[in-house]
């Protein structure tokens, strides 16, 4: 079926009417790009959405005319259109399957459509349909956010790194959330052009000075410290590690609570194996106000590229303890590690360093007095949507040729 432009959106290139954004925004000058991009996303939701919108409002922002082909009815979706970029509907699915051909067909069209004059695919699924629409044609983004073979096994692994590797001739430019992302793209054989730029967070929203949201969490329990975990409930995400650490917690603190906040494929059975001192949220609009809440943020991640929750949480001024996946070193500021990285899928490790923190509410305070100073300084959204238009203007020129056939792997 052939792909359909949303209807708040009008041709490519166009402000839509009735967007949050007005078209006097958009603004001209020697150094604005004169060129478009269309940006291919699948997931939806979740921290890669929230990176794709960040970058379309810089890009809006320095002129540039945005399209984005997501899928339809999502969060994603519902932001693009309020920040008044141009959108698709693309229907896919997260993992490969049966549906393969007929949504790298349907990309295609989009890509015919839109004719941007650059490509930039978001996460596994719209790196491997966008690269196999376009195959070279016109210059190529390819932004991972962590490695797909990273989530599987065995022979699905190797077929993945195998792809990832092929992949890598029609791509322009990759480009990693962390060094430790590329470190372990080439480490699994993909040789391409690299750029690494770190993931950023709007700090005028979640590095304002706020009070604690205390109201939050109060159920009528004793007084007691508040451990928030934000993320998609699902494997890579960790929780059912940050669920089986919990009682050696309780043991050290007993009157700690914690709350995981989202939702996701694992919730019913996270739920079920979950103690009367944790609670559920499910997924919020708004996740500046959990970190307030929170004496101490987890994220014992399966793996990464560079988890924005932790960076958002630094921002609130609130310390965190991460698992030691790609991107967590280059997030935390400098001496955090002994206290704030552990091993990941080790809740014994989970549960002593979230302990010895919540023991402790002055080394608390400094840590994250520490977190917010540093990711204000160096992880800030407007300095990550720099960086990418910077690639861009570098891939301006690319040569690509009339048409590039798979070569066998």
């Amino acid at each position: 079926m052939e792909p359909t432009v949303s209807t708040s959106a009008s041709a490519p290139g166009r402000t839509p009417s009735g967007s949050g954004r007005s078209s006097s925004r958009r603004t001209s000058g020697a150094d604005v790009l004169s060129f478009s991009v269309l940006h291919t996303v699948q997931p939806g939701d979740g921290g890669v959405a929230r990176v794709v919108v960040d970058l379309v409002r810089a890009q809006l922002d320095a002129g540039l005319r945005v399209a984005v082909a997501c899928p339809p009815g999502t969060p994603l979706a519902a932001a693009v259109r309020a920040e008044g970029a141009d959108l698709f509907a693309w229907r896919a699915g997260r993992d490969p399957g049966p549906r393969l051909v007929r949504e790298t067909r349907d990309l295609g069209r989009v890509i015919r459509t839109a004719r941007p004059a650059l490509v930039h695919a978001h996460s596994a699924k719209a790196g491997l349909c966008a690269r196999l629409a376009v195959r070279g044609r016109i210059p190529t983004v390819y932004q991972p956010h962590a490695w797909s073979f990273e989530a599987v096994d065995g022979a699905v692994a190797a077929a993945a790194r195998r792809w990832e590797g092929w992949a890598a001739r029609w791509t322009h430019r990759i480009i990693c959330v962390s060094e430790a992302e590329r470190r372990t793209g080439e480490a699994a054989g993909v040789r391409a052009p690299w750029s690494v730029i770190h993931n950023g967070v709007d700090v005028a929203r979640f590095g304002a000075p706020a009070p604690a949201e205390t109201d939050l969490v109060a159920d009528g329990s004793a007084e007691g410290p508040t451990v928030v975990c934000v993320g998609r409930l699902c494997r890579q995400k960790g929780q059912d590690v940050l669920l089986a650490a919990w009682p050696a917690v309780l043991e050290q603190v007993p009157t700690a609570r914690l709350v995981l906040v989202g939702d996701g494929p694992d919730g019913e059975r996270l739920r079920a194996a979950a103690p009367p001192s944790v609670r559920f949220t499910g997924n919020v609009d708004d996740t500046a106000p959990w970190y307030r809440a929170a004496d101490l943020v987890v994220l014992p991640s399966r793996w990464e590229g560079m988890a924005l929750a932790p960076l958002e949480a630094m921002a609130s001024g609130r310390p965190v303890v991460v698992s030691d996946v790609d991107g967590a070193r280059e997030s935390l500021p400098p001496g955090h590690e002994p206290l704030c990285l552990v091993p990941p899928e080790d809740p014994a490790a989970l549960a002593a360093a979230v302990g010895r923190l919540l023991g402790e509410p002055e080394l608390r305070r400094t840590l994250g007095r520490e977190a917010h100073e540093h990711v204000l300084s160096r992880f800030d959204v407007r300095r990550t949507g720099a960086a990418v238009a910077g690639v861009y203007r570098e891939l301006a020129g690319v040569r690509c040729t009339e048409h590039r056939e798979p070569i066998s792997p």
